[in-house]
């Protein structure tokens, strides 16, 4: 076959940039930025060419694998799905449903098949112990959408492309390229912003890459996020100035906000924040002073003491700053796939505290318990007790607090089936491992990420590479899995056959076909039809699709009310956009900068936004209201462009260079402890400790050290070649489980009590570490 050029986005973090691949018999020659991408414009970072090592990675798993007493061995994929059915109902049979586990990792997000199918395995399951990795990353953000705007999936996307004063807490989108913010090319977005007259306001305990490149950084105490937001907001309401602008009279809490923040004035929140109070003054001046402004938080925010409020005082602040739904503010977007209109339609908008986890009585949210509570559900014997789990490309032993304990409580398991394509350090205790085809091997789309991103577009790209003959998409196990585990008699046996004939007949790309007629620039008739045939002869799926179809017939041929002047030019309005219309286009298609939609988006009763729904109220009560006496060191995590996670450290192009898992600490700590640069330093907590290289600089605040997440692949076991050979520890392994939000259960990862000494190694070890380098 002659060379050809394949063109999608890349999939290895939330940008979504556009990629060209040139390749000739499945053999991948170049990838580079597609310039005709209408959200990143040709940029990539470092990780896009990553995908080729993935494809092509000897490590990665083809067949399923069986561990038994002599190793692993290759099994067919009819043997590994029986023995994975049959293993999880016997647990389910003898110890209850909820004896059986199930954890979610990140990459579960890039892949729209393992999406749309997870919701058949979590029916077929029918377990309440849920987990994913929600709670170590944004729950706090979901919840805040959910109880404020009536839907998890409404997150207000700064408005880059317009905004004046753009104020960054926590969060470091020079590494990441955006995080429920998907903005490729980090770096010319900041530069355009300053290049119209616009500032760009980090605060972080770490100078970040996005610190460096920003008009001006302020250094804050992990865990002081609440109090500094509380700060702007006293000052706001102090000033006259804490008004929704043109939204006003949508608002309910207005007045009952201004009371709860009108004791902490920025003298009384500067302790909290290693801040002085005139710094604050000035910040919320100047965010006062700005035509257009959006504030925007990520993980840093999320993970650290009280991030549940943080979170929640964020959205507010943009709120009652006047921007809210203006151009230039934080807005919501429109994708094709609306995820959060399709949540609306099935009432599953969102949940929380239905429920308490067994052990440790913590809330569910959205059907999941937090991750913090996991390894207690496995060890701690009694009804309810977990004995079986299935993870979907996760690895909570290197992602979740105290993964000692994680290690512990999955090598105790009676059975575990893994969908993913490594042995790692968690799927290594698994009985079953399940790969999926390789990223090539299978259509991309992101249906989340196209929902938060700054610029509504939307792009699909097929397989390039046809999957070797037998072997399995993510959905196609999930589908495969969850009707084996249904089939226990005759009843549930015949809607097993029947609903895995009409799924597969239908497949990924018709699922999306079908979300997209459904969507705000679709027409939903022919999705109506589509579904009465595909649901037909299904034992009581009727009776659920009744409940959807006359809501859908009520709109059923109107033209989209979002039209843009592309769908104007190239589309009948009356037969709106499909999934064929979206593959003519294979760089993908702009559908317009975000646009005001309030109070229509909101999926709140009365189309009201919440400002201070009751369990805010009740947690502020509850903060703190003395400072702290610091008198050891707070650590924190960070990111870096060429890593995402845990799950990327085995492509060599990725991790080559000088070691970046190292322990950052400012010269004034480093003196006090007798620590110079390169020595080997031991950071300790009552949860474990780990000993890494120091890196003295004065990027970080006094009286805080960091440690990247993701790293240490060396227990036993590993079968990741590249990764295994890396130097890096888990930071993980010094956090305990007991660290999480009061509110939700969120695990803290930042802000974590530590110790820090220095080790001596002999002299030998150092002789030795110099030759495996050199």
């Amino acid at each position: 076959m002659a060379e050809q050029t394949h063109y999608r986005a890349c999939h290895l973090c939330e940008a979504m940039c556009g990629v060209e691949i040139r390749h000739e018999n499945g053999r991948v020659l170049s990838i580079r930025g597609d310039a005709d991408d209408p959200l990143s414009r040709g940029h990539i970072c470092p990780k896009a060419v990553a995908i080729q090592d993935l494809q092509e990675d000897p490590d990665r798993l083809r067949q399923p694998m069986k561990r038994t007493a002599q190793g692993w061995q290759e099994i067919s994929w009819e043997q590994a799905l029986s023995e994975a059915a049959a293993g999880i109902r016997k647990v389910q049979k003898q110890q209850g449903r909820n004896a059986v586990g199930m954890y979610i990792g990140n990459p579960t997000a890039h892949n729209h098949g393992a999406l749309m199918f997870l919701p058949f395995l979590f029916g077929a399951l029918r377990t309440h112990n849920r987990y994913s990795a929600t709670s170590v990353d944004q729950l706090p953000q979901q919840l805040a959408a959910y109880k404020m705007f009536g839907n998890q999936a409404l997150f207000p996307i700064p408005d880059l492309e317009r905004t004046d004063y753009w104020l960054i807490l926590g969060g470091n989108p020079m590494a990441s390229n955006g995080s429920l913010m998907t903005a490729p090319d980090m770096r010319g977005r900041i530069r355009d912003i300053r290049k119209r007259g616009g500032r760009v306001v980090v605060v972080d305990p770490r100078l970040t890459e996005t610190a460096k490149v920003a008009s001006e950084h302020h250094f804050i105490r992990p865990g002081g996020d609440a109090y500094l937001l509380l700060g702007f907001l006293h000052v706001l309401y102090r000033e006259g100035r804490a008004n929704a602008g043109r939204l006003h009279q949508h608002v309910d809490g207005l007045a009952t906000l201004g009371e709860l923040v009108s004791d902490w004035t920025p003298a009384r929140v500067a302790p909290f924040t290693g801040m002085t109070a005139d710094a604050i003054e000035l910040l919320a001046a100047d965010i006062m002073a700005a035509p257009s402004a959006a504030f925007y938080g990520r993980v840093g925010l999320c993970t650290s003491p009280n991030s549940t409020l943080a979170a929640w005082l964020l959205y507010a602040l943009n709120v009652v700053a006047g921007h809210f739904d203006e151009p230039g503010g934080a807005m919501f977007t429109h994708p094709a796939l609306d995820a959060a209109a399709l949540m609306e339609l099935t009432g599953e908008q969102g949940s929380f505290d239905t429920r308490r986890s067994r052990v440790r009585g913590l809330p569910e949210f959205f059907g999941e318990y937090p991750a913090v509570t996991l390894a207690d559900e496995i060890l701690t014997p009694g009804e309810g007790q977990v004995r079986a789990m299935v993870t979907h490309a996760g690895n909570p032993v290197l992602s979740v607090p105290d993964g000692g304990r994680m290690d512990e409580a999955f090598a105790s398991l009676d059975f575990m089936v893994s969908i993913d394509i490594y042995i790692n350090e968690t799927t290594r205790h698994a009985n079953l491992i399940l790969p999926p085809v390789g990223p090539l091997e299978r259509g991309q789309f992101d249906p989340i990420f196209h929902g938060v991103a700054i610029r509504n577009t939307i792009r699909y790209a097929p397989a390039m590479i046809e999957p070797e003959p037998g072997a399995l998409r993510d959905w196609e196990i999930m589908l495969e899995l969850s009707t084996r585990i249904m089939a226990t008699n005759p009843a549930t046996r015949l809607a097993a056959r029947m609903t895995r004939k009409a799924f597969r007949r239908l497949g990924d790309e018709g699922l999306i076909d079908l979300a997209l007629r459904t969507g705000p620039y679709g027409t939903p008739g022919e999705t109506v039809r589509r579904v009465d045939r595909l649901v037909a002869g299904i034992p009581g799926a009727g009776r659920i699709w009744q409940r959807l179809r006359a809501r859908l017939l009520e709109n059923a041929g109107v033209a989209s009310t979002l039209a843009t002047p592309w769908l104007d030019a190239q589309i009948d309005a009356a037969e709106g956009l499909t999934l064929a219309r979206v593959q003519a286009h294979p760089h993908g298609i702009d559908l317009g900068p975000l646009r005001p939609s309030m109070p229509g988006r909101l999926a709140t009763r009365g189309k009201r936004i919440q400002l201070v729904p009751e369990m805010y109220r009740t947690g502020l009560r509850d903060l703190p209201v003395e400072a702290p006496v610091q008198d050891g060191l707070l650590m924190i995590g960070r990111r870096h462009v060429r890593s995402n996670n845990s799950w990327m450290h085995n492509s060599h192009r990725l991790v080559k260079g000088k070691p970046r898992c190292t322990v950052m600490l400012h010269p004034q700590d480093a003196l006090r402890l007798g620590i110079t640069q390169g020595d080997t330093v031991e950071v300790s907590s009552p949860a474990g400790r780990i000993e890494l290289p120091a890196e003295v600089t004065d990027e970080i605040m006094p009286g805080v050290v960091s440690v990247p997440h993701g790293w240490g692949h060396q227990r036993k076991g590993v079968e990741l070649r590249v990764a295994c050979k890396t130097p890096g520890v888990s930071m993980n392994d010094v956090i305990g489980t007991n660290l999480h939000d009061p509110l939700t259960g969120t695990a803290i990862i930042n802000g974590v009590p530590v110790a820090l000494r220095k080790v001596e190694v002999p002299v030998s070890v150092v002789e030795e570490q110099e030759a495996v380098t050199a």
